[in-house]
């Protein structure tokens, strides 16, 4: 069992960056971690880790030995929950990741119904706008609103959503209303610093797909942030219409440039193909779906 630890050990060294990171995780010390870490490059007989006074990285040897471990301790979790499972208890944590906008809006209430139904399944959310390496292993599923799809993973489609520009209707009456997509050189623009497309806008004409590439006045990473500064009249903004659907219900926004819409953004939760799949994550992906299904995310809750 020391054998396992000291992997577990390394194994979060690698994910975490930091052997204070480590430590604070296991409510252990430095140099508990650092021992660990000594008995098992002791035990093989080769050194796992280069440490410097700016960062820890893998040896060649390390390199193999780490993913080689983080199989064999996967392996073990399914085996744990394997057999868990024979008595139909789902239970166990499930690390999640969603996008700032989704996750924050309609997330916690999905989660809060699914554990009405699993309540032994806790869950750790994380909130951004990242596309996760999901081989790291540090999580289970991540929820993605997006076009593109990495390849190697499974994605099943729990709703769908618009990609489309917003103005307010006193930034309309004060700076006119764009009525093709080269007019908005001449607009003030509002850009998120945090999407798939960078400093891009997407549009479709005459059913192909085209980048434009905005002159913005204010940018944030966070689509909130931009849809207040959109009903402020500060400039214009292109966004999923999941998230501006209160400020649609209040006529603090409306929608332009309808005729260029791409067509629908679908939101995917996506996760690693495994020999076992664990029931936390196949309960929670298949209740999503069912869960959104009955949903109008476009309508205010």
């Amino acid at each position: 069992m020391d054998k396992l630890n000291n992997m577990q050990v390394l194994c979060r060294i690698v994910e975490l960056g930091t052997f204070a990171a480590v430590a604070r995780e296991m409510d252990l010390s430095a140099m508990m971690i650092s021992k660990y870490i000594a008995q098992l490059e002791e035990s093989l007989g080769v050194a796992l880790l280069n440490r410097t006074t700016r960062k820890i990285s893998l040896t060649e040897a390390g390199e193999v030995y780490y993913h080689r471990s983080k199989q064999l301790l996967d392996d073990f979790s399914e085996l744990d929950e394997s057999t868990s499972q024979l008595g139909r208890n789902v239970k166990g944590t499930l690390k999640i990741s969603a996008s700032i906008d989704f996750g924050g809006l309609y997330m916690v209430s999905a989660i809060e119904a699914y554990q009405q139904v699993y309540p032994d399944v806790k869950i750790m959310m994380t909130l951004h706008n990242s596309q996760v390496n999901l081989s790291e292993g540090s999580i289970d599923l991540s929820i993605l609103v997006t076009d593109s799809l990495d390849l190697g993973v499974v994605a099943r489609k729990i709703a769908e959503t618009r990609l489309c520009t917003f103005a307010s209707p006193a930034y309309i009456r004060q700076y006119g209303e764009p009525r093709t997509i080269e007019e908005l050189k001449f607009h003030h623009c509002l850009y998120n610093t945090d999407t798939p497309h960078k400093d891009y806008w997407i549009y479709r004409v005459e059913k192909e797909e085209v980048k434009i590439k905005t002159t913005w006045r204010f940018a944030s990473n966070n689509g909130r942030a931009l849809c207040q500064a959109a009903a402020l009249g500060m400039g214009i903004t292109q966004a999923p219409e999941l998230s501006v659907a209160t400020y649609l219900a209040q006529r603090q926004l409306v929608e332009i440039l309808q005729d260029y819409r791409i067509p629908t953004l679908a939101i995917y939760a996506t996760y690693l193909q495994r020999r076992f799949m664990p029931a936390k994550l196949t309960t929670f992906v298949d209740f999503l779906i069912r869960y959104f299904a009955e949903i109008d995310i476009h309508q205010p809750e």
